[in-house]
């Protein structure tokens, strides 16, 4: 923590809509943290999943491959289980674009929120994440 120098104090009043301003944008950055935390662990088995599927392709054509679905592992062909990789591969792929766009709208509507408060509070706000 530091302390406020002289020429960083603002002598701004807040207002009833500033401090919704502030609550709004506190809302948006928790949100986004939240996002950017589901996306990380997403891209993360993305990754798993790729670095299974490269596995796969060492594999005999003849062998089972033990699959878990739901709760139980089941036996299935080498096709079916590389078939049934890809088919989770598209749909990581497709929760990972809807994740990055709902975080690029969120960054949007914080940096207009950001303009407004920086602008009226200069430098006796701190909207930056740590």
């Amino acid at each position: 923590m530091r302390m406020l120098n002289q020429d960083d104090e603002v002598d701004a009043e807040v207002t009833w809509e500033d401090q919704q301003q502030i609550n709004s944008f506190s809302k948006l950055n928790a949100k986004y943290s939240d996002l950017e935390e589901a996306y990380n662990a997403k891209k993360q088995e993305k990754e798993a999943l790729d670095d299974l599927s490269s596995e796969l392709e060492l594999v005999d054509e003849d062998e089972l491959i033990k699959y878990k679905i739901g709760e139980a592992f089941m036996s299935i062909p080498l096709e079916q289980a590389q078939l049934r990789i890809e088919q989770e591969q598209n749909f990581i792929l497709e929760e990972l674009g809807k994740f990055k766009e709902e975080m690029d709208s969120l960054n949007e509507q914080m940096g207009k929120l950001k303009g407004i408060l920086y602008g009226k509070f200069g430098k006796a706000i701190n909207l930056e994440k740590d």
